[in-house]
């Protein structure tokens, strides 16, 4: 079922996908400080951190089923990135490119279904594809260094679970609980919302 007559966006669509993006960026900057506080409780198997990285892909699967244009998922995540970068955290300008490329992750699981589906599954696959995004983007960046099969392979895996779990589900509900609360009502995903 078709749930956008036209893919033009609209004033509301980049005005609520600049507020996501925003809104996100400063959690991307106070995660990275939960990411850094977090480090020693993960000093036996550094690897296993990457549990914590779906926060960082939420607003990619957020905003392409809020918004359901093309380009949403990857406006919400360069944009979060961008600001997150602003605010001072502590990866720098890299995180801007790091933001496009988990972005596209998550634009071409939504591209794969035409922009016309946005159901658990679509939202489970768009949280993956953008922590694969992720996970290869650290895997040669960030994570080169580091051992194949004792750290980078772990950290690439934990990092497309978190982000299934966390930006794909964890985004899902994210959209559903914003519908069922009346702001999304000039949006298609308001039709999805459980009328009381």
């Amino acid at each position: 079922m078709q749930h956008t007559t036209t893919n033009r966006w609209r004033t509301i669509d980049i005005v609520v996908a600049a507020v996501i993006a925003v809104a996100f960026g400063v959690i991307f900057w106070a995660w990275g400080l939960v990411w850094k506080a977090a480090d020693p409780a993960f000093a036996a198997a550094p690897a296993s951190q990457a549990v914590m990285y779906g926060v960082w892909l939420v607003p990619a699967v957020l905003g392409g089923l809020v918004i359901r244009k093309p380009g949403a998922a990857l406006f919400c995540e360069a944009v979060a990135a961008t600001v997150s970068a602003l605010l001072g955290a502590e990866w720098g300008g890299i995180t801007i490119v790091q933001g496009l490329i988990q972005g596209l992750g998550a634009e071409l699981a939504f591209a794969a279904f035409r922009y016309r589906a946005y159901r658990l599954p679509v939202a489970v696959l768009a949280g993956a594809m953008t922590g694969l995004s992720a996970a290869l983007f650290d895997f040669f960046v960030w994570n080169s260094e580091y051992a194949l099969a004792s750290y980078r392979l772990p950290y690439a895996a934990l990092t497309v679970l978190s982000a299934a779990v966390v930006a794909g589900v964890g985004g899902w509900y994210l959209t559903r609980a914003l519908a069922e609360t009346g702001v999304l009502d000039r949006f298609p995903a308001a039709r999805d919302r459980t009328l009381v």
